[in-house]
């Protein structure tokens, strides 16, 4: 599968996690899905205080590779 078109309109964290939530939703359902969405949240609460906005992009930019990496696996 294509990674979702929105991926290049992903500016600030709160985009980045309804992208990757709608990326799971193209995954099989049950454990696999279940799985992702668990990591997504955990990803979120452990970069939650980051405040440094060119980290935070590296951070963006890693999570789509990441997600697109899922979604073609």
């Amino acid at each position: 599968p294509m990674p979702l078109p929105q991926a290049e309109l992903v500016r600030s964290s709160l985009q980045l996690y309804r992208y990757l939530l709608r990326c799971c939703r193209r995954l099989p359902a049950g454990p696999v899905q279940q799985h992702y969405r668990h990591a997504i949240r955990q990803s979120f609460k452990v970069h939650a205080d980051e405040d440094d906005p060119e980290r935070i992009q590296q951070i963006i930019k890693r999570a789509i590779e990441d997600a697109d990496w899922v979604m073609n696996k």
